[in-house]
């Protein structure tokens, strides 16, 4: 009887089996399996073994069809799972096992990268999302988009530009872009009454209303159309329901208080104005009529106050008023900060509305920042500015959490706006490129 031919080990892993002429690495276990036995030598085997040949030539032909399907893949891989990064860089973390022998990781294997997302809007994990993405591009613009706003509740989008138009955008009715993943959305509405380039738009709570400033001077108040309105309709005259008068320079902001439907307006005439956001009358209030502050450069509402109203000033001065008494309740003045610095010193500043002191400042742009956004849920901070970024900030650490390019410069101008969708997933930038980009 010949000698028994000598059988072969094969040691596993959680990346297959491994080649025998390679040294195994963390073996998980083994088997036997029985090497070629030509025809002449099952006798004697069968013999001596009481195995029966048809077995063997079926674990013979299972082997290697086995060591065919192996053929080419390589004993040390393992799929890579990339989670979002939270400090910048990313983590590729793989088989616990192979990954541990190959970096010596130790007890630092047993670390987990935390996703700040999954805990971000509690049980709703999708009304938030930590990378955002681009989506649409809208493209209908002949000049730089000063600013934007959506629909409260409707995937809508109304953009004001230097073209002297505003455009309104259904984001459900899109077309693939050529060569691009990005989807084009045509404008369904556009808006023309203002005599000049518009700078400032915002809707009110309810959708139904939307009103627009710009450098005539002009406040111009909309009936907002219908979504699903024909883009190629007769022009209905009826869109436009009146114009607010009363700034005589250009004006750069606008906010509605739906608490009190009325209507805030910042202008370069250097006063603020308080609006019957119902009707077309002369404004309520006055603020800053003497322009003691300054000129006023953007304006907002105090959102734990409702009743107070805050503006900040091109010389770095910050006003708090009631809009009740019209009376200046707090100011803060930049001091020991140059005027040209000031408008354009790169960093995000936090302030106690109670005290008016500074709480924390931070560099957030290469370049001036020139737009802020709250999501709705007060968590995060949006960011726009001339380097060409958008940048989302965690508010309670203070620190960024993702960044992405969006627009190209024009004339040493880039991103001027920035926007959260109140309801949905959705944020929104404009650029001086005639461009607006949506983000889901």
């Amino acid at each position: 009887m010949k000698e028994l031919p000598t059988w072969q080990r094969l040691s596993c892993s959680r990346g297959g089996l491994r080649d025998p002429a390679r040294p195994p690495q963390q073996p998980l276990g083994f088997g036997f399996v029985p090497p070629c036995v030509d025809k002449d030598e099952q006798g004697p085997i069968s013999e001596a073994w009481d195995v029966d040949p048809g077995l063997i030539t079926k674990l013979k032909e299972q082997y290697k069809k086995e060591r065919k399907g192996k053929k080419g893949v390589k004993s040390k891989s393992f799929e890579a799972l990339t989670f979002p990064p939270t400090s910048g860089k990313s983590f590729i973390m793989g088989a616990d096992e192979a990954m541990e022998s190959e970096l010596g990781l130790g007890e630092l294997a047993g670390l987990t990268v935390a996703n700040e997302a999954d805990s971000l809007i509690g049980n709703n994990k999708d009304a938030m999302r930590k990378t955002w993405n681009p989506k649409f591009t809208l493209r209908s613009h002949f000049d730089g988009i000063r600013a934007l706003t959506f629909h409260p509740v409707e995937p809508v989008l109304v953009t004001a530009s230097e073209d002297h138009t505003l455009k309104m955008w259904n984001l459900q009715k899109t077309a693939p872009a050529k060569k691009s993943t990005s989807l084009d959305v045509e404008p369904i509405y556009t808006f023309r009454a203002h005599r000049g380039a518009v700078l400032s738009v915002v809707m009110s709570t309810s959708g139904e209303q939307c009103f627009s400033g710009g450098v005539d001077g002009t406040i111009q108040c909309w009936n907002t159309p219908n979504p699903n309105i024909d883009p190629y309709d007769s022009y209905d005259a009826s869109m436009l329901r009146g114009e607010l008068c009363g700034h005589t320079d250009s004006v750069w902001g606008l906010v509605y208080s739906s608490a009190h439907q009325r209507l805030l307006s910042c202008s370069a005439d250097g006063t603020v104005r308080l609006w019957d956001a119902n009707t077309t009358s002369p404004a309520l209030a006055v603020f800053n009529e003497d322009k003691n502050l300054g000129v006023p450069s953007s304006v907002d509402l105090v959102c734990s106050d409702p009743a107070h109203l805050v503006t900040s000033f091109t010389n770095g001065q910050i006003g708090l008023f009631n809009m009740e008494t019209r009376q200046l309740v707090l100011k803060r003045q930049e001091a020991a900060i140059p005027d040209s610095i000031n408008k354009e010193d790169r960093h995000i500043k936090f302030f106690d509305n109670n005290s008016g002191k500074m709480i924390h400042s931070m560099v957030a742009h290469l370049d001036a920042v020139t737009s802020l956004a709250v999501d709705p849920n007060g968590l995060y901070l949006m960011s726009g500015s001339h380097d060409c970024s958008i940048r989302l900030w965690n508010l309670e650490s203070k620190t960024c959490i993702q960044e992405f390019t969006a627009h190209r410069k024009k004339s040493e101008e880039s991103i001027h706006d920035v926007a959260f969708h109140p309801s949905k997933c959705y944020i929104a930038s404009a650029g001086a490129d005639a461009l607006a980009k949506v983000f889901v």
